[in-house]
């Protein structure tokens, strides 16, 4: 988290990390755990988890440095996430939907979101091009403004652009080729990700 400059949004998102894991679960160990909390929190406040694959061998170079946000990871033979079995998308960050502000942004991916959330602008995410789902929507009609964060490659903005059009408050954001929120971030600084949305 700190590579990517999240650490300070670390323990708000109550991450954690399976170093070693019981029987049966074994592909799930060397992963960071990212908890889907629930807005009211409470006794039962996780809604789910995933499970994002931080193994050296897939996540550092040949001189142990981590290679995102700036360079892309090599997971050999599995994909960066595992969800539960029998899991059903989900947004992300749906706190992020009760709070007092006149806007919200939508990114595609969790650290997008935490992002966002460090530069302290709400933000919620979805968890790939294919996991939108139309309950996802009313929530977001209520904000004067919803800003889609587009990746900075075309299925991105394809993602991004299909999305705006099932939204009267949508704007679209790019910021830059390559660059999604979490690269921008580490590379220009919350100052700089907030003025993308016209926050100063």
């Amino acid at each position: 988290m700190t590579a990517r400059r999240l650490e300070d949004v670390a323990e708000k998102f109550t991450l954690g990390y399976v170093g070693s894991a019981l029987t049966g679960h074994e592909q799930r160990a060397r992963s960071l755990v990212i908890p889907y909390l629930r807005p009211a929190g409470g006794l039962h406040g996780v809604a789910t988890i995933r499970f994002r694959c931080i193994a050296d061998e897939c996540v550092r170079d040949e001189a142990g440095n981590y290679l995102a946000p700036d360079r892309k990871e090599a997971h050999q033979g599995h994909g960066k996430y595992r969800t539960l079995p029998g899991d059903m998308p989900r947004l992300f960050n749906t706190r992020a939907l009760i709070t007092a502000a006149p806007s919200i942004v939508v990114t595609e991916g969790e650290f997008d979101a935490m992002a966002w959330e460090s530069a302290g602008v709400p933000a919620i995410a979805y968890q790939g091009t294919s996991s939108w789902r139309d309950h996802f929507i009313p929530p977001l009609l209520g904000f004067g403004t919803v800003f889609i964060i587009a990746d900075g490659d075309k299925p991105g903005m394809e993602a991004a652009e299909k999305l705006a059009a099932r939204l009267p408050n949508a704007k679209v954001i790019v910021l830059g080729e390559g660059h999604d929120s979490n690269s921008f971030l580490h590379e220009h600084g919350a100052a700089a990700l907030r003025e993308r949305i016209g926050l100063l």
